[in-house]
């Protein structure tokens, strides 16, 4: 996995990278459909708290690119 984004273009860089993926693996990825994706996007920004909290980490109050990074890269696996 390419280290967090710290700028927009990082960012377009992971969401490439996860393009290219999903084509490569994504029958491999746990929410494999656009409409699983984003069930889980919206599931796993609704508990981020918990996630930033569980890895020590307190989640931006503002949010910010890795965030937005975190929660896309999140939502491949997250239930």
């Amino acid at each position: 996995m390419s280290p967090e984004p710290r700028s927009r273009e990082e960012l377009v860089a992971l969401l490439r990278d996860l393009h290219q993926e999903f084509r490569a693996r994504g029958h491999e990825w746990e929410n494999s459909t656009l409409d699983d994706f984003l069930e889980a996007l919206a599931a796993w920004v609704h508990d981020s708290p918990g996630a930033y909290k569980n890895a020590g980490e307190q989640i931006p109050p503002d949010g910010d690119w890795t965030f937005m990074a975190r929660a896309l890269r999140a939502a491949t696996r997250y239930e």
